[in-house]
């Protein structure tokens, strides 16, 4: 996967792509990552990318030509038009199912922005997502996308190595992952589950199912309400309601 970042602090990634998966992922070919500063790309003598709102109202607002032409640099001698990632606490709220989406694409450009907001002709002609991370704003879209990037380089096939692991995460199958232990299995009073110590794989398999069922049901239920449930499953949650 390529991926491509537009952004003013182009200094801001440079810890995040080189360490951890995200530098193993580099180092191991399933992915680069190419950060530009579209200042650069700017045809104001003193290469602004900000101007006052028509209109008036407090803040700058990112104008369309310095980012149109970066996209379009990134883009002139592509077949095939790639995601093309607008970070906004007005987008679409980025879930799990999202970041499986952007793992299947080959090339991902994401536009960070800062100041008030960008020109409204970038949302409507140039990019094809818009993402929030949450119902807040940052002060720039850089850190919601190291989240985005990280999210989804970690979904492609080799990366995390175990590839049972990314499947197996909370919200993958629709349920917030199951508790972990590991040893010892006392500590200071403190006992590991019987049942994980039993070495009966089916007993285990069933524990770690309620337990994930149980964990969603006290701490995100909304996530049940669109989940159609196994006759087990509903068993379960009746027993921790009651």
């Amino acid at each position: 996967m390529k991926i491509d970042v537009l952004t003013l602090f182009p200094e801001m990634f440079h810890g995040v792509f080189g360490h951890s998966i995200l530098k193993k992922a580099e180092e191991r070919n399933f992915a680069t990552y190419h950060v530009h500063n579209f200042r650069e790309f700017s045809k104001n003598k003193h290469q602004k990318v900000d101007d006052y709102p028509y209109g008036g109202g407090a803040g700058m607002v990112l104008t369309p030509q310095p980012i149109f032409d970066a996209v379009h640099h990134l883009t002139k001698d592509m077949e095939k038009r790639p995601r093309i990632i607008l970070m906004c606490p007005q987008g679409e709220k980025y879930t799990q199912k999202k970041a499986e989406e952007l793992a299947g694409e080959e090339h991902l450009i994401f536009i960070c922005g800062h100041y008030e907001g960008y020109d409204e002709r970038i949302r409507e002609f140039l990019v094809t997502d818009e993402l929030s991370i949450g119902d807040y704003v940052l002060t720039g879209g850089e850190l919601a996308s190291m989240v985005i990037i990280d999210s989804v380089v970690r979904l492609l096939p080799g990366v995390l190595g175990n590839e049972e692991s990314a499947p197996c995460d909370s919200y993958s199958s629709g349920l917030l992952e199951h508790p972990h232990y590991t040893r010892p299995a006392d500590f200071n009073g403190m006992k590991v589950p019987d049942t994980l110590l039993s070495g009966d794989h089916k007993k285990i398999e069933e524990w770690r199912r309620k337990e994930s069922v149980r964990r969603t049901f006290l701490r995100r239920p909304d996530l049940l309400e669109n989940r159609e449930l196994t006759e087990e499953e509903k068993k379960w949650l009746k027993e921790f309601k009651n």
